[in-house]
C-alpha cells in the first residue's frame, strides 16, 4: 500500500512510501481509507513544530473516513463493510481528558496518522460514519467539525437567540456558522476577505465584519448586539486578538480558545472579564462520545460540510499548498479514487 511519511523533520522530506498492509491485532479493525481531510495542525507539524514525541517514520494527518475490511479477534463494535471515522483523541472516550506522561495522545501527533491506503487501529478509536454524507464530506468531521460542536454544544450549551462570533472562514469557523445558525443562534463572522464574508452569509451568518476595514471589530460586535456583546466567541487567532474577544463578550459570555494563528501566547486585559464574569475555555477537539453525538446531529440537521478542494493521494503536497493559501472550508485528500 501507499502512505505519506517523514523519516526526518521538514515538509520537504515528505515521501509517498510503499509499505505492507497492516494485519489487525486482537481488538483492532483494518480500515481501507477513503478520504482524509487536512487541518491547520498539519502545517504546524510539517513546518517544524511538535516533533518531540512523534513516532518515526511520522505519518501525518488525523481525520479519515473509510471502510472496515478486516477485524482482529474480539472485535464487537464494527463489522466488515461498515463505514467509520477515526476519533482525533484516540484514548478519550468520555469524561476528563486522559493524559499520558502529561500529554494527550492524538492521531497524526503522538500516534501515527492516517494518510495511508490502509490503517489498523483499536476499534475503540473508531466511530460510525454519518449516513447522510459522502466520504469526502464525512472526513471533515473528526477535528474541525467536532471542535465547533464541542465549543458550542458540549461545553457552550448554545441556545436559540444567542449571538455567536467566529473568526475567519476555515473549517472550524464554517462548521460553527452552520451549527449555530441551525440551532437558532445569530452568527457574526469576521474575515479579511469580502467575498468570503458574502459566502459565509449564504451559509447562515447574520453579519460579516471585515477585520481590515474594521480593525476594532469587537466594537462592531457590541454595536450589532445593541450594546450587549456576544454570548459565544470562538477565538481562532490568539495573541493580542484575545483582548478584543474578551472586550466583545456579553455578561456571562464564553470565549473558546481554538486557533493559534498569531502564536501560542495570548494576552488580554482582565477588567472586561471581571465586569462580564465571562469564561475563557480551552478546547482540545473533543472526545469519542461527543463525536458520536455530533455525527447524529449532522444526520438529523442534514448539515453539509464546506469543502474547498479535493486532491488525489499523490497530490498531498499540492493540498498542503492550498492549505497555505487559506481555504474557504476544508481541503480533502481522496485516498481512494
Amino acid at each position: 500500500m501507499k502512505r505519506w511519511e517523514l523519516r526526518r523533520p521538514g515538509r520537504a522530506n515528505l515521501e509517498l512510501a510503499s509499505v505492507a498492509i497492516p494485519t489487525p491485532a486482537a481488538g483492532e479493525a483494518l480500515v481501507r481509507v477513503s478520504a482524509v481531510s487536512l487541518n491547520y495542525r498539519e502545517k504546524l507539524f510539517l513546518d517544524g513544530a511538535g516533533y518531540s514525541d512523534v513516532p518515526w517514520p511520522f505519518v501525518p494527518t488525523s481525520d479519515m473516513v473509510g471502510e472496515v475490511v478486516a477485524t482482529g479477534g474480539g472485535v464487537t463494535r464494527f463489522k466488515v463493510g461498515e463505514r467509520v471515522l477515526a476519533a482525533f483523541n484516540a484514548d478519550w472516550v468520555d469524561g476528563p481528558v486522559p493524559r499520558v506522561n502529561g500529554s494527550v495522545r492524538s492521531l497524526g501527533g503522538s500516534l501515527p496518522g492516517v494518510l495511508s491506503e490502509y490503517v489498523a487501529m483499536p476499534e475503540s478509536w473508531l466511530v460510525a460514519a454519518p449516513r447522510t454524507l459522502d466520504d469526502v464530506r464525512a472526513s471533515t468531521l473528526p477535528c474541525a467539525g467536532l471542535t465547533a460542536w464541542t465549543a458550542l454544544v458540549e461545553l457552550g450549551g448554545v441556545r436559540p437567540g444567542q449571538t455567536v462570533v467566529t473568526q475567519g472562514t476555515g473549517g472550524v469557523s464554517l462548521f460553527a456558522v452552520q451549527l449555530a445558525s441551525a440551532l437558532g443562534a445569530r452568527v457574526i463572522v469576521t474575515s479579511g476577505d469580502e467575498e468570503k464574508l458574502a459566502r459565509a452569509k449564504k451559509l447562515g451568518a447574520a453579519h460579516g465584519i471585515h477585520r481590515r476595514q474594521t480593525p476594532d471589530w469587537e466594537k462592531a460586535v457590541v454595536e450589532l448586539t445593541g450594546g450587549r456583546g456576544a454570548d459565544h466567541i470562538l477565538e481562532m487567532v490568539g495573541g493580542d486578538n484575545l483582548a478584543r474577544s474578551v472586550s466583545a463578550l456579553a455578561p456571562g459570555g464564553r470565549v473558546t480558545l481554538i486557533g493559534v494563528l498569531d502564536g501560542f501566547d495570548m494576552r488580554f486585559p482582565v477588567v472586561p472579564l471581571f465586569q462580564t464574569q465571562g469564561v475563557i475555555q480551552g478546547v482540545l477537539v473533543g472526545n469519542r462520545r461527543g463525536l458520536e453525538n455530533f455525527v447524529r446531529a449532522v444526520d438529523a440537521l442534514r448539515l453539509e460540510p464546506v469543502v474547498d478542494a479535493t486532491y488525489a493521494l499523490r497530490e498531498f503536497p499540492k493540498a498542503l499548498e492550498h492549505l497555505d493559501r487559506g481555504p474557504f472550508g476544508k481541503v480533502v485528500v481522496r485516498v481512494r479514487e
